[in-house]
């Protein structure tokens, strides 16, 4: 029942699932929209009246008073001052949408105490909460809005632990259209901005520490959503939260709706960009000039591909902690993309709807589900780039891998790395070693490696890895390990003796 609370109540900003029914505006239409409201709540808490609906000129409006759903709470474990109600107006349209706008703010305090019975005092506020937007009660979700918070401001503290953080503004937008494909499936477009985002935290456990971010774009989009019957798996799930065991009809009908609903999305990207990101405590600052995220699905059902990835630029790091001639060492920027082809949810969704939703051992359908989804329990690993930048090194690396989700031995892997001013870094590990000897070793390892390169016409050195899976290695064409199993001379191909058409890598250097 508390789960069915907790999600129910998540969702009333979201459910005005009732249609407009005219232009005219009254106490019938108020009463029609508030039981649309209360409908998928626990009876005491629908009749606890901290939702109502009154007309209000050419619209309605929802009044929100959460400080009755407080009445039976022991204010002794759980306090909260100040909460005032907020509204929202809906207006409904010919079109069966509806307008829905806001003006609201907030200001509360109070205090909880936790499992341990230590008490946490906190105060929450926000200047100005401000939206506007298109309700669909079809899909029970906004189609387009607009929504501008400024100025909040968090703060708790307890017996070993103080937080506070604050934003100077959040901005959100959300547009949509219909997809090109038809069958009531849906694309989702929003961006969001943040900026003057500060966070102090500290405990007994550790010393205070700041973060800073001078601002925080998002931007994300969605195409093919079927957004009606991800309305009807929540609400299926909501009216069924209290059942251990579904019943035969019940999961033939949402295994129906899950059947309909795939593939869920046709395409998904999301990008986050962070600027002036500072990390600051006793032991000193940190951070960059911009640091990047992205992820994005897209490509045919029976072969999507998952990407993701991290970027920095302009890295700081200004602390006693790290030597001064480590420092050329730390990275300045860097890039790290990941990729996962070939994902087949076609198969993946049709081995969903055999399962036995009430088996008791679900273990080896996962398997073979996995299996589905993986084509055979293939898997395939991509990094398009990965990239490290510093003041002594310079460094490039694509490739792959491929093996099976069901072992870590067979698998291969092809992989190209390129080094500029490759003997910049050789002297930057050489002028170290003076001080840290154990480091000579990695400069002759480095030399070594040299050994084996090949300069492409921009000057950078190149090395292409080949990993096979009966345990063979190879660089830039030249077989440097045998298949496993054999033994090493039989593996190892010499200057004496190279591959036809293939020149032989010159001999490592000697130690200096």
């Amino acid at each position: 029942m508390r789960l069915k609370l907790v999600t129910a109540t998540s969702l009333l900003a979201l459910c005005l699932v009732t249609t407009a029914q005219s232009a005219e505006i009254n106490q019938d239409g108020a009463n029609a929209v508030k039981d649309t409201l209360t409908k998928l709540l626990p009876e005491d808490m629908a009749k606890s009246g901290f939702i109502s609906v009154n007309p209000a000129g050419t619209r309605y409006e929802i009044i929100y008073d959460l400080a009755k759903l407080l009445t039976k709470v022991d204010p002794a474990k759980f306090a909260i001052s100040g909460l005032t109600p907020f509204s929202t107006f809906a207006t409904p349209l010919d079109s069966g949408l509806w307008n829905i706008e806001g003006d609201n703010k907030l200001n509360v305090s109070g205090h909880f105490k936790d499992p341990d019975q230590k008490t946490t005092n906190f105060t929450y506020s926000i200047a100005s909460i401000v939206y506007s937007g298109v309700f669909d009660p079809a899909i029970s979700y906004l189609r387009s809005g607009t929504f501008a918070i400024k100025d909040v401001k968090v703060a708790s503290k307890s017996e070993i632990a103080e937080v506070s953080a604050r934003i100077a503004s959040m901005d959100h937008k959300l547009s949509s259209t219909d997809s090109s494909g038809g069958n009531g499936r849906i694309d989702f477009v929003g961006s969001a901005s943040m900026s003057g985002f500060v966070e102090q935290v500290s405990s007994l456990q550790m010393p205070p520490i700041e973060l800073r971010a001078g601002s925080i774009n998002v931007d994300a989009k969605v195409n093919g959503l079927p957004a009606k019957q991800i309305r009807e798996m929540v609400f299926f799930a909501l009216e069924h939260l209290d059942e251990k065991e579904l019943s035969a009809e019940n999961t033939d009908k949402i295994k129906a709706i899950v059947k309909e609903a795939f593939p869920l999305l046709t395409s998904f990207s999301e990008t986050i960009g962070i600027n002036d990101l500072a990390v600051i405590n006793e032991m000193g600052k940190g951070g960059a000039k911009a640091f990047g995220y992205n992820l994005a699905i897209e490509g045919p059902s029976d072969a999507m591909r998952f990407g993701f990835g991290m970027n920095a630029q302009e890295i700081s790091l200004d602390t006693p902690l790290m030597p001064a001639n480590y420092a050329p060492f730390m990275p300045t920027n860097f890039d790290f993309q990941l990729a996962v082809p070939n994902l087949d949810f076609a198969s993946f969704g049709d081995a969903l709807m055999a399962v036995d939703f009430n088996d008791k051992a679900p273990e080896k359908t996962g398997e073979e589900m996995a299996k589905k989804l993986f084509r055979d329990g293939l898997l395939m690993v991509e990094f398009p780039k990965v990239s490290a930048k510093s003041e002594v090194y310079d460094l490039d690396m694509t490739g792959k891998i491929e093996g099976r989700i069901d072992t870590e031995k067979d698998y291969s892997m092809e992989a190209t790395i390129l080094a500029r001013d490759l003997d910049k870094t050789i002297a930057a590990v050489q002028e170290l070693a003076k001080t840290d000897p154990d480091l000579n070793q990695v400069s002759f390892g480095i030399m070594m490696v040299k050994g084996f390169a090949k300069t492409d016409a921009d000057g950078r050195s190149r090395w292409d890895i080949s990993v096979s899976r009966d345990g063979a290695v190879a660089v830039n064409g030249q077989q440097i390990k045998g298949p496993d199993g054999l033994d090493q001379d039989q593996g190892l191909q010499t200057e004496q003796e190279p591959d036809q058409g293939q020149d032989a890598a010159p001999a490592p250097p000697q130690q200096p």
